[in-house]
This record gives structure tokens, C-alpha cells and sequence, in this order.
């Protein structure tokens, strides 16, 4: 089975039904991810993917994309992803974040994709890798998110 082929229907994948990638780019509304330029652009069986931008926003000193624009798209990720998985009224944070910077980017669009590592009711797991333009890693990371419940009012 190619990867985001959809597996049987007795097999529900781990995200509730209903998401979809207009409710989370509207989420980014506002917020770092709007100002990055990350977009969300894919929910597959078991993944999230989204771009972002490698531009003035997102380079260090020395032309390169910068490991905490990478980090910050992972968690994006990964927490959007886990937020998926979660019932009503509960919520997902990020507790640990890990991240090896493989290959530098100078300019273009980088992709990142979640998939998770494990799926739990208080603690999910997931690998988030980057690639650039031609497919080639840029970025691994890993995140560890708390399942947490959600304050009144929260976006969900």
C-alpha cells in the first residue's frame, strides 16, 4: 500500500472525523504559523502535512533556513495532528521537542509531514520529517504532547 493510501474501512485511522484543512489554516489566523507562512495543505489516512515559505521570515544570518523556523513547523504539526486525535473538550500541548537539522535550505518551500508514533489518552508521540523541493530530508524531529483538557472557550 502507497503511503496515504487509505487502508480498509475497518481500519478508522487516528483522526476523528470531520477534520479538515480549512479549520486548521483558519486556526493559524493571528498567530506565528499565519506569520511564517505555514499552510497546511494535506490529511491523509495517517498524516498532516503542511509548507512553509524559506524567505526573510524564516532564514538565519547566513542565508540558511533557520532550525527554529524548522522547529516551529514541526510542532505546528505534530500538535495539530495529536489535536485531531483527541475527544471533545480535551486538547493537546507539547512537552519535548527534538529536532536534527540534516540539510540546509537557502530558498523555496519546505514540506513537512506528521505521522504518528503513538497515539495514547494521555501522551501521543510523533515523527515530523521536513524535505525540501526534491524530496530530500532537511529536518527530522520527534514531539511529545500531554493530552490535556481544554478551558472553557478554547479553540478546539
Amino acid at each position: 500500500m502507497a503511503s496515504g493510501d487509505r487502508p480498509p474501512s475497518s481500519h478508522p485511522g487516528p483522526f476523528r472525523p470531520g477534520a479538515s484543512i480549512e479549520s486548521l489554516n483558519a486556526m493559524s489566523a493571528g498567530t506565528s504559523m499565519e506569520t511564517l507562512g505555514i499552510l497546511f495543505t494535506e490529511i491523509g489516512y495517517d498524516f498532516l502535512r503542511a509548507t512553509m515559505p524559506v524567505d526573510a521570515r524564516t532564514r538565519q544570518p547566513y542565508g540558511l533556513l533557520h532550525g527554529g523556523a524548522s522547529v516551529l513547523l514541526a510542532e505546528t504539526l505534530g500538535s495539530s495532528a495529536g489535536m485531531l486525535c483527541v475527544g471533545e473538550g480535551e486538547g493537546c500541548v507539547g512537552i519535548e521537542i527534538n529536532a536534527n537539522h540534516v540539510r540546509g535550505v537557502r530558498e523555496g518551500l519546505v514540506t513537512g509531514t506528521a505521522r504518528p508514533l503513538h497515539v495514547g489518552r494521555q501522551t501521543q508521540v510523533w515523527e515530523i520529517r521536513i524535505e525540501d523541493e526534491r524530496a530530500r530530508l532537511v529536518c527530522i524531529s520527534r514531539l511529545t504532547l500531554a493530552v490535556i483538557a481544554l478551558p472553557a472557550g478554547a479553540p478546539k
